[in-house]
C-alpha cells in the first residue's frame, strides 16, 4: 500500500511537470489560433451574406466575395485549425511520451513565425495578391515563412518522441507522427508543383485536389483522431475497445487515403483510369472509417451518460460521429452517378463543413476543455458558458450541414434538368443560403462563449478559484470541469 501510494504521487508530480512545461507554448498555438477562429468567423459571416445580398459591403474592394472567401478558408485552416491541432500535438506527444517539453522557447519561436507569415498572406489575399489555387491561396511570400515554422514544430516532435520514457508505443502517437510526417510531404510537393514550377495543364488540377483533399485526411484527421483515441478512454476510466482495429484503421488510413481527390474531377477532362482509381480508393476508406466507429462505440457503450456532465466528453464523441458521417458522405459523393447530381452544389459545402468543422474542431474544442485546466491548474469558470459554446456550434452545425445538403440535392437536380431555367436554380438556393447565414451565427456565438470563459479563466489563474485542484493532476474530471 505504501509503495502504491509512492508510485501514485510519482505519477502524479511528473505528469504536473509535464503539464507545466507545456504551459506556454500551448497556450501561445492556442489563443492565437482562437483570435483567427473570431477572424475567419468574422469573414465567414460576410461571405455567407454575401451569397444571398451581394450588395452587402459592395463599396470595399477588399471585401469582394473573391477575396474574402479565400482570406476566411485560409484564416480558419491555417490560422485556427493547424495551430490548435500543433498544440494539442504538443501536449499529447509529452503526456504519451511521459517527457516534459524540451526547448519550449523554440516551439514559442515557431508559433511566433508561423503567425507573422500568416499574417502577411491574409494581408496579401485581401489586397488582391491570392494565388487563386483553392486551399493554397497565401502568396508564395508567405508560405516558406509558415514552412520553417512548421520544420522547427515537426523536429521537436521527432526529438520528443526519440527521447521518450515510456516503451510503449499508444494508438494516438501513431497517428500524430503520421500527420506530422505527412503534412510536410503534401505542403512540399503542391507548393513546387503548383507556385514554384508549375506543371502544366489538367495536371494542376490533379495536384490541387489531391492536396486539398489529403490535407483534410493526412493532416487534419490523423490529430483528430489521435485526440479521440486519447480523451474518450481518458474521461471515461477505461482501455480502448480493440487493439487490432486501432492497427488496422491506422494502417487503412494510410494506404487508401492518399489516392483520394479526384473524384472531385469526375467530368473533366482528365483520364478516366485515374478518376476510378480514386473513385476506388474513396470507397476502400470505408475500411478505416467503419474500424474506427466500431472501435469507438464499443469503448464507449456503457458510459453514454457521462456525455450529460464532461463537455471534453460531449464534444470528442459529436466529432466522432461527424467523422463517420462525413467519411461515408464522401463514399458517396465520389461514386459518378451521385457526383453527377451533387457536383458544383452547395451539397459539397455541407460536407466540407461536416468533415472540417463537425469533425475535427468539435474533437479540438473539446480537447482544449481537458488540457487547459491542467496546463493551468485552474478549472473552467462558467458551466453556463460551456453550454451555450455547445449548443451554439451543434445547432449551428446541424443547421448548416442538413439544409444545404438536402438542398444541394435538390439543385442538382434542378441543374441538369434542361427545362429548369439557371436564375430559377439560382433563385431556389436562397432560403439555403439564408439559413446557412443565420447557422453562421450561432456558430459565433459558441465561439465567442469559448473565448470569454477562456478569458476569463486564464484572468484568474494568478488569484484564488474556487478550491485547490486535486483530481486535474491524476487525470480525472472533477464534478465542475466535467459540466455538472
Amino acid at each position: 500500500m505504501p509503495g502504491e501510494l509512492a508510485d501514485e504521487g510519482q505519477r502524479r508530480a511528473m505528469l504536473a511537470e509535464i503539464d507545466s512545461s507545456c504551459r506556454a507554448p500551448v497556450l501561445f498555438f492556442v489563443i492565437s489560433g482562437l483570435a483567427w477562429l473570431l477572424l475567419g468567423t468574422l469573414l465567414a459571416l460576410v461571405t455567407s451574406i454575401k451569397l444571398h445580398s451581394p450588395g452587402f459591403l459592395a463599396g470595399w474592394d477588399f471585401l469582394t466575395f473573391g477575396r474574402v472567401r479565400p482570406a476566411h478558408l485560409n484564416a480558419v485552416i491555417y490560422g485556427f485549425a493547424s495551430q490548435t491541432g500543433i498544440a494539442v500535438t504538443i501536449w499529447l506527444m509529452c503526456r504519451l511520451c511521459r517527457v516534459p517539453l524540451i526547448s519550449g522557447g523554440l516551439i514559442i519561436l515557431a508559433a511566433i513565425f508561423w503567425n507573422v507569415g500568416l499574417t502577411i498572406g491574409l494581408i496579401g489575399i485581401l489586397a488582391g495578391d491570392s494565388t487563386a489555387i483553392e486551399w493554397l491561396e497565401l502568396p508564395g511570400y508567405s508560405t516558406p515563412i509558415l514552412f520553417f515554422s512548421y520544420a522547427l514544430v515537426a523536429v521537436w516532435s521527432i526529438i520528443t518522441f526519440r527521447l521518450r520514457r515510456e516503451s510503449h508505443l499508444y494508438v494516438s502517437q501513431w497517428y500524430l507522427l503520421g500527420a506530422i510526417l505527412w503534412f510536410p510531404w503534401l505542403y512540399a510537393t503542391a507548393q513546387i508543383m503548383l507556385i514554384l514550377e508549375p506543371v502544366r495543364g489538367t495536371v494542376q488540377a490533379a495536384i490541387n485536389w489531391w492536396f486539398a483533399h489529403n490535407v483534410l485526411g493526412l493532416w487534419f484527421t490523423p490529430i483528430g483522431l489521435a485526440a479521440i483515441y486519447y480523451f474518450i478512454p481518458k474521461v471515461i476510466g477505461r482501455p480502448i475497445h480493440s487493439y487490432y482495429l486501432s492497427v488496422l484503421g491506422f494502417w487503412s488510413l494510410a494506404l487508401f487515403y492518399n489516392w483520394n481527390g479526384l473524384h472531385h474531377l469526375i467530368g473533366g477532362p482528365m483520364p478516366a483510369w485515374m478518376i476510378t482509381v480514386s473513385v476506388v480508393a474513396s470507397v476502400m476508406m470505408l475500411i478505416p472509417v467503419i474500424t474506427v466507429a466500431i472501435n469507438h462505440h464499443f469503448t464507449m457503450v456503457g458510459h453514454f451518460g457521462k456525455l450529460r456532465y464532461s463537455p471534453t466528453l460531449r464534444f470528442v464523441v459529436v466529432g466522432a460521429l461527424c467523422y463517420t458521417a462525413t467519411s461515408l458522405q464522401g463514399v458517396a459523393n465520389s461514386l459518378r452517378s451521385y457526383s453527377e447530381i451533387v457536383h458544383f452544389t452547395h451539397h459539397t459545402i455541407a460536407h466540407a463543413h461536416l468533415g472540417l468543422y463537425g469533425f475535427f474542431t468539435m474533437v479540438m474544442f473539446g480537447s482544449l476543455y481537458y488540457i487547459i485546466p491542467r496546463i493551468s491548474g485552474r478549472e473552467w469558470p462558467s458551466l453556463g458558458l460551456i453550454s451555450i459554446h455547445f449548443w451554439g456550434c451543434f445547432l449551428g452545425l446541424v443547421l448548416y450541414v442538413v439544409p444545404l445538403s438536402y438542398g444541394g440535392i435538390l439543385q442538382g437536380l434542378a441543374m441538369n434538368d434542361a427545362t429548369v431555367p439557371f436564375m430559377k436554380v439560382v433563385e431556389g438556393t436562397l432560403p439555403w443560403l439564408k439559413l446557412r447565414t443565420f447557422a453562421g451565427l450561432l456558430m459565433a456565438l459558441g465561439h465567442v462563449a469559448f473565448v470569454g470563459n477562456l478569458v476569463w479563466l486564464l484572468a484568474r489563474v494568478f488569484g484564488p478559484y474556487r478550491k485547490p485542484v486535486v483530481a486535474i493532476l491524476s487525470g480525472t474530471e472533477t464534478p465542475a470541469i466535467a459540466g455538472k
